[in-house]
């Protein structure tokens, strides 16, 4: 049994117009993902899917895409990214996956999963990165989902593994209100998506910084391969 991790499929089953293979290194990345997949991937292990899961812009949308997921070995706990907007509420998208017996897939939001002494914690984050707009009420909500994530494994004697969509810290930008939660619970690893092409991979934080291990897990970065964390 294993805990892998992997962002930012970007599936787009449900409307191939969206489709990423525009941009560089995104060829038959699809295709890619699954082959990878089953090669690592064994029905007792555990995959977290942090973020930008489906272009779907409703449940019914992304049907497709999740159906896709459920088919691939292994339990999956996915997160929100930026262009989920398929997302609802946790009740709502539980009921969808139960009404369409997708019960490989579940959903981190303000809660956490156990994995042996561990517990599987995170949030999509915000951002504070040039040229993006910053909103004070969407990032205290995100520092507060993931407190509520980490304190919940806390309380049940595990110790937390935060998972984001969002990174902390990107080039000089750091996002203080969500370090300050890392720090605070003393997290020793956090894994992020959100960024893509070479250029960008090269201003994120990889390797431990402030006593946490950082690890960029975007599905470009990983040539569309998840990692193992344990």
């Amino acid at each position: 049994m294993s805990l892998f991790v992997i962002g930012d499929l970007h599936l787009c089953f449900g409307d191939p117009g969206k489709t990423m293979k525009i941009f560089n290194g995104w060829d038959n990345y699809q295709e890619l993902i699954e082959k990878n997949w089953r090669e690592s991937i064994k029905e007792e292990d555990t995959v977290v899917i942090a973020g930008d899961v489906s272009w779907g812009m409703s449940l019914q949308q992304a049907r497709p895409d999740f159906e896709f997921i459920n088919s691939l070995p292994g339990e999956k706990i996915i997160l929100k990214g930026n262009h989920d907007y398929w997302w609802s509420t946790k009740k709502k998208m539980e009921d969808f996956f139960a009404s369409e017996g997708f019960e490989t897939i579940k959903i981190l939001h303000n809660n956490h999963y156990r994995y042996g002494n561990f517990g599987i914690c995170g949030t999509r984050g915000w951002v504070n990165m040039p040229g993006e707009t910053q909103d004070a009420k969407v990032l205290a909500r995100e520092v507060q989902r993931l407190e509520a994530s980490i304190k919940s494994a806390v309380d049940n004697q595990l110790e937390p593994i935060v998972f984001m969509h969002y990174p902390p810290i990107f080039g000089n930008n750091f996002n203080y209100d969500i370090l300050d939660i890392l720090y605070r619970y003393k997290i020793k690893a956090c894994y992020y998506g959100h960024i893509h092409g070479r250029n960008a991979h090269n201003l994120c934080v990889k390797g431990v910084y402030d006593d946490i291990d950082f690890h960029l897990i975007s599905g470009d970065y990983l040539q569309f391969s998840p990692l193992k964390v344990m």
